[in-house]
């Protein structure tokens, strides 16, 4: 019966934990490149004096699902979307380097390029800045290039290179921030092989559907796991009640 109270109501809890993941992924229906956020459950015994009847359900690793959204045509300048696998490098509020598939870009009051959020985004020597009364234009490869807007000139120059990176998925973790940095925290190198797609951006990977129907199968696990501490409870009444019946 311990056994059954554990399970029930440790499961009963991550459950509900669970949801809050997956209203979290939802909320992020609308959010560029954003990769949906995983949870898986185990059972663990619990250690501790006496005979280890007892076990509870705990959240292993959160993860995510690296599936590539679909890509979105804007026409917009400095729109990018990844093609592929890879990473946009940017610069996290602490000062560390992190990735996005975010591909939103624009440009701050400073001139800098950030993302939508905010993140500077990083090129070979640090931030990009971006003239002022200048077009834009960002290549395959990252390279960004401005053409000014006050001047009948075609000629473009290079202000700068995206930082592109692929490490292995395994070896990032996402932050509070809501972007990815590899474990250790040692920046990932540039990867040439990563390609831009100018003028789209990635969407979510997603799927409305799915989170409805997780919604409601999480909704019907933890009511399950209430049944089950219920039951327990009545297993226990019961058991009392005959222990108390006189001999």
């Amino acid at each position: 019966m311990d056994r059954l109270i554990y399970v029930a109501m440790s499961a009963a809890n991550h459950t509900l934990t669970q949801q809050a993941t997956v209203a979290q992924n939802l909320a992020n229906i609308s959010t560029n490149g954003y990769r949906a956020q995983t949870n898986v459950f185990r059972a663990v015994p619990v250690v501790g004096d006496g005979t280890p009847t007892r076990s509870f359900v705990i959240d292993s690793t959160p993860g995510a699902d690296f599936t590539p959204g679909a890509i979105q045509t804007t026409g917009r300048d400095l729109d990018v979307a990844i093609q592929g696998k890879g990473w946009i490098a940017v610069q996290a509020a602490d000062g560390s380097e992190a990735y996005t598939r975010d591909g939103g870009l624009q440009t701050n009051q400073n001139g800098m390029l950030i993302t939508h959020s905010g993140q500077p985004v990083l090129g070979d020597g640090g931030p990009i800045s971006i003239p002022a009364d200048t077009r834009v234009t960002v290549a395959g490869d990252g390279t960004v290039s401005t053409v000014p807007n006050t001047t009948l000139l075609t000629s473009s120059s290079v202000v700068g290179r995206i930082k592109l990176v692929n490490p292995p998925e395994a070896s990032l973790t996402r932050g509070a921030d809501g972007l990815f940095r590899v474990s250790g925290g040692v920046p990932a190198p540039a990867d040439a092989s990563v390609q831009l797609v100018s003028g789209a951006v990635e969407s979510s990977n997603v799927n409305p559907v799915d989170g409805m129907i997780n919604m409601i199968a999480l909704a019907r696990q933890f009511d399950m796991q209430m049944k089950m501490l219920q039951s327990a409870e009545s297993n226990a009444q019961q058991a009392t009640q005959l222990l108390a019946m006189p001999a």
